[in-house]
């Protein structure tokens, strides 16, 4: 039995289509389907069944599925065998906060590259609930996202990636006309533009605005971060952001910030992993990096 059947057919059950683990793996889609196809035959039962869009495990599918893992897991751990980094070769899957990963990864990963130079990385910018899911079900190695989300539990390890103040934001202009963000009952002829509802710190301060009644004039909602800030530069809205991220923005004076009342204006992320999965040495290093970045340590 090739290992490459194997592979293809986790990757399958972790992108939930042909196309999508074709595309992951470098694939056609007919390759894809050769590869499940000759894995089928050798066990002489079908493994997936189309409902919508997705292809999903049959009864044999989810019973293949540990036995696929575990000899997996056993040849990541064999091309780990020795204790030079530098030699090591594996694949990580992380999932990371779109802040996170625009602000905070790229030194972690450039070191990361440094040390272990034939590691693969496959890096996802993605909703942090989404992170917390994926890592729960296995289908992401390691995840860099901010633990407000909870519902974890015992679920996931998790190790510090910092604590981070939070903001709201505006442009001059925009605060000269709309200082006030503490009256009650306020309706604010200003939209607030920021990440997808499941965003964390939009979350905290719709929050905010539901308890004390403040109504704004509707929500533009954008992934990228530098079109948010972009757009509250050139007077357009407000946003609430991690400080880290608009930093420099503050410092020049392009945007400043508008007091409010929230209590603890900070978030924390953590860099997390499920607590059953082993450990290669790979992904030890990641955490390790994470962890000095978030004592605000040298990487090196």
């Amino acid at each position: 039995m090739d290992l490459k059947y194997l592979h293809t057919f986790r990757t399958v059950v972790e992108e939930g289509s042909f196309s999508k683990a074709a595309e992951r793996l470098n694939y056609t889609q007919s390759t894809i389907t050769f590869h499940i196809g000759r894995l089928e035959r050798e066990l002489s039962a079908s493994l997936f069944e189309k409902i919508g869009r997705r292809m999903v495990l049959t009864k044999a599918g989810e019973q293949l599925l540990p036995y696929v893992n575990e000899v997996l897991h056993s040849v990541e751990r064999l091309r780990c065998f020795g204790d030079d980094l530098a030699e090591c070769r594996g694949d990580v899957r992380i999932g990371v906060g779109e802040t996170l990963l625009c602000y905070h990864l790229p030194a972690v990963l450039k070191e990361f590259q440094r040390r272990a130079p034939e590691a693969r990385l496959f890096l996802r910018s993605m909703n942090c609930y989404d992170i917390r899911d994926e890592l729960i079900s296995g289908a992401l190695d390691l995840g860099v996202f901010y633990k407000d989300v909870g519902g974890f539990g015992a679920n996931l390890a998790a190790a510090p990636f910092g604590t981070y103040p939070l903001a709201l934001v505006a442009s001059p202009e925009t605060k000269r006309r709309y200082p006030d963000f503490i009256s009650p009952g306020q309706r604010l002829p200003v939209p607030f533009i920021i990440n997808e509802p499941n965003c964390v710190f939009r979350q905290i301060f719709e929050k905010y605005l539901r308890a004390k009644s403040i109504l704004l004039d509707h929500t533009i909602e954008l992934w990228s971060i530098p079109t948010i800030k972009n757009l509250v530069q050139s007077d357009v809205g407000v946003s609430f952001l991690p400080r880290f991220a608009v930093r420099e923005e503050l410092a020049a004076g392009k945007l400043v910030e508008i007091a409010t009342e929230i209590a603890d204006p900070a978030i924390t992320a953590v860099c997390g992993h499920h607590k059953n999965k082993w450990l290669s040495p790979l992904m030890r290093l990641f955490i390790e990096l994470c962890g000095g970045t978030a004592r605000g340590g040298s990487l090196r």
